[in-house]
């Protein structure tokens, strides 16, 4: 019913039908979510989660292991692209330490939610013990229960870790099926030569771990602390109502898990771009999702999210002020 209230909204709009393209999409989508015809963005806030990775010691990235915490110092900072795109957009900035190979303690700017410092070495053993990975859970439901209380209702997630693109591949290429040549890409910029000693590594990863059955044993086996906690924290915030953006490529495997485990999250999703990181293309298809932008991105960090939140804003501005053809006195087509 709400749905063919918004359209009948939008229809009548001083516009001719369709003429606002994707952005009458996203209006009935989050009208739907709300329940209402007059939807509210309140609070936007991203997310951003952090941590190391053992596979990073097989040099699968074009930098070293250091740059993950001094990343993280940067957003403290308040230095890094993120950081600009959020206060430039009126955006809450939240850092959580995941799983940092480096020690935060007393520091009150993020979220202490650390693990252990790194994942283990997926091409030698699983990633993450089972303990490991429901403690993901444990400490991320809360984080985003008490970001809802706040009154957000519109949350982005993004990620910091050297070495989580060959993590995030990994996952994508058991939960969709898809040879591992076609879930992996360059990450932080390597050669055509180094790309392909990443693939060999991956392969040799698959083969040394053979089948998994579920999204959980695949997470478990292969992923990363702050790509674990993004998916827990994306179905928390599914349950907490809250419309969910998806930045690039490490951001939507994450998402891809939690809609292996829930798939009714893909109401409440919008891919913020396309990542110009191969692979993202191929996982978009098989969620049958279409993006906001397309800006040959493939920096992380939820500026993805950042970026396109002005068009999503633009989807509830002109729903809630522009005027339809009655109030405008303007003629309709009819």
């Amino acid at each position: 019913m709400i749905k063919k209230s918004l359209q009948h909204k939008i229809d009548f709009k001083t516009k001719p039908i369709g003429s606002l393209g994707f952005l009458e999409e996203l209006a009935i989508q989050i009208g739907i979510i709300q329940n209402t015809t007059t939807p509210t963005l309140i609070n936007p806030t991203i997310v951003v989660f952090a941590a190391d990775h053992g596979i990073a010691k097989e040099g699968v990235s074009a930098y070293p292991q250091e740059v993950t915490f001094q990343m993280v110092m940067n957003f403290l900072n308040g230095g890094a692209a993120i950081n600009v795109f959020s206060v430039q957009n009126g955006i809450q900035l939240k850092i959580v330490d995941a799983g940092v190979n480096y020690n935060f303690d007393g520091d009150t700017r993020l979220i202490h939610s650390k693990i252990a410092y790194g994942t283990q070495n997926f091409l030698r053993h699983e990633a993450m013990s089972c303990i490991e990975f429901q403690s993901c859970f444990d400490k991320t439901e809360p984080i985003i229960q008490s970001i809802a209380k706040e009154g957000c209702n519109v949350i982005g997630f993004g990620e910091m870790g050297i070495g989580n693109t060959s993590s995030a591949s990994m996952i994508m290429s058991y939960l969709c099926n898809l040879p591992i040549e076609q879930c992996t890409g360059k990450g932080t910029g390597l050669s055509k030569e180094q790309l392909n000693k990443k693939i060999s590594i991956l392969k040799k990863a698959q083969e040394f771990h053979g089948n998994k059955d579920t999204p959980q044993e695949v997470l478990q086996t292969f992923g990363g602390f702050e790509i674990v906690q993004m998916c827990a924290a994306m179905m928390e915030a599914y349950k907490n109502n809250l419309l969910i953006l998806v930045d690039g490529f490490i951001a939507s495997v994450a998402f891809l898990a939690a809609y292996k485990i829930n798939p009714q999250i893909i109401s409440h999703a919008i891919f913020c771009h396309l990542s110009d990181e191969n692979g993202h293309k191929n996982l978009l298809n098989y969620l049958n999702a279409r993006t906001v932008l397309n800006l040959n991105m493939r920096l992380g960090e939820g500026t993805g999210c950042a970026v396109a939140y002005p068009i999503i804003k633009s989807a509830i501005s002109f729903l809630n002020n522009m005027a339809s053809f009655e109030d405008a006195g303007v003629a309709n087509k009819n």
